[in-house]
């Protein structure tokens, strides 16, 4: 995996933008970047350990790469302005707008506060655990939190949460859960689309890279999870979907770079997707 760095090759990133009739600021101001903490600054920040000083490298990188294809996207697509996200890099605990949350959470985002969440162990325990090695396995897990703040800005989350919520008054856990689902899927496509978009913009993929990324996201899949922890798997606890699905929607965000294609996801029904 090949991603923009820094000094020429913001300039250069940002000339592309503008020849394509973008906004160079979306570089060059390298909008909402990350921070090593609490959110708001407080609370105890331990420093990063150098030996994951490229790590966190590599989540900046990508971090800034998905606001340059958001803010095209937004753009050209969908006729708006994207606001981009802020990384938080955390050991063992945080706090964050949607409560206290530890590295058994795994990487999340909240929509309280428009923040993306992560422990850098999660990188290792990717290689170890899940057998997901590699820089571009890493990048589409970033891209998939970003996605999940792509569908906070366009509203689906609200629309999704209402969904669930009426299933919950109605004691349909498993019909809350195939909302959840859906959700997961689409931050799945949005992070295909975000490589897909990288790639004509910055030429990024290398040989084995989409591989890396079908491997994480097929790894992470709730029927292997489940399958893992308690050797049976129960579909109606899903709440991201099966191995395959993941990989289907990411590959097809990946092929199509359409954001609008990835509204199938609430219009298909569940057995479909």
């Amino acid at each position: 995996m090949a991603l923009g760095g820094g000094g020429m090759g913001i300039l250069i990133l940002a000339l592309l933008i503008w020849f394509m009739g973008g906004n160079p600021l979306a570089v060059l101001q390298r909008g909402g970047g990350i921070q090593i903490g609490q959110p708001g600054g407080g609370g105890a920040q331990r420093p990063i350990d150098p030996a994951d000083e490229p790590l966190k490298e590599m989540a900046s990188v990508v971090l800034r790469d998905t606001e340059v294809v958001w803010n095209e996207v937004f753009q050209r697509q969908l006729g708006k302005k994207y606001q981009p996200t802020k990384m938080i890099l955390f050991s063992d605990g945080v706090q964050s707008g949607c409560g206290v949350a530890g590295s058994e959470t795994g990487p999340f985002y909240c929509p309280a506060d428009g923040n993306v969440y992560l422990d850098l162990s999660f990188f290792r325990e990717l290689e170890q655990r899940f057998d997901a090695a590699g820089d571009f396995a890493q990048a589409y897990v970033v891209a998939h939190e970003v996605g999940h703040h792509v569908q906070n800005l366009l509203g689906i989350s609200d629309e999704v949460h209402m969904q669930q919520e009426r299933h919950a008054q109605r004691g349909d856990k498993a019909g809350a859960n195939e909302w959840s689902v859906r959700l997961e899927l689409q931050a799945d496509f949005l992070a295909g689309v975000w490589a897909n978009r990288a790639n004509k913009l910055q030429n990024i993929l290398e040989q084995g890279d989409v591989e890396e990324a079908m491997r994480c996201a097929q790894a992470i899949g709730d029927d292997r999870l489940q399958k893992q922890a308690r050797g049976t798997v129960r579909p109606d606890l899903f709440t991201h979907g099966t191995s395959a699905q993941r990989a289907r929607w990411f590959r097809r965000g990946l092929e199509t770079g359409d954001i609008q294609q990835g509204n199938a996801l609430f219009e298909l029904p569940y057995d479909q997707l």
